[in-house]
């Protein structure tokens, strides 16, 4: 497994991955209507390709695969992490934040985690400032304000 910068190129296959990932291991944590609100279908893949503008984005390739995305702003915002559903508890998230929280080194790093990512920021130290709910399409979804300093 190795890193490389995002390119714009990756878009399907970055969308395939969190459509499918949320589906399935975040689907543990949170009830169907809200996975399908959170990764819908029909994930605009124009607006996605224009929310990486400007940030600081990774994917892990394995065997010419993407394996596992994330990227983060200028302000120390994390704002994706995923790893495949067939690919967890590898350290490919690990690689991949290690790599972003470089990216931005001493400041201060925002990140608002599911449910289900909750225990993997705790474990790198990250703390949880409040718990909050976010619409997704009608659908309300809880997750947690965290930073690192």
């Amino acid at each position: 497994m190795f890193l490389r910068e995002y390119a714009p190129s990756d878009i399907e296959e970055v969308i395939n991955l969190f459509r499918d990932t949320v589906r399935s291991v975040n689907s543990a944590d949170y009830t169907r209507e809200q996975v399908e609100a959170w990764a819908p279908q029909d994930v605009d893949a124009r607006a996605w390709r224009d929310s990486f503008r400007g940030r600081y984005a990774v994917v892990a390739v394995e065997n010419d695969v993407i394996v596992g995305f994330g990227d983060i702003d200028e302000t120390g915002y994390l704002d994706r992490l995923y790893v495949h559903k067939d690919h967890q508890r590898k350290g490919i998230a690990t690689a991949i934040c290690n790599d972003l929280e470089r990216a931005v080194c001493g400041s201060r790093i925002t990140v608002h985690a599911s449910l289900t990512a909750k225990p993997f920021f705790e474990k790198r130290v990250y703390r949880a400032l409040k718990e909050q709910s976010v619409e997704r399409r009608g659908v309300l979804l809880t997750n947690f304000v965290m930073e690192k300093v």
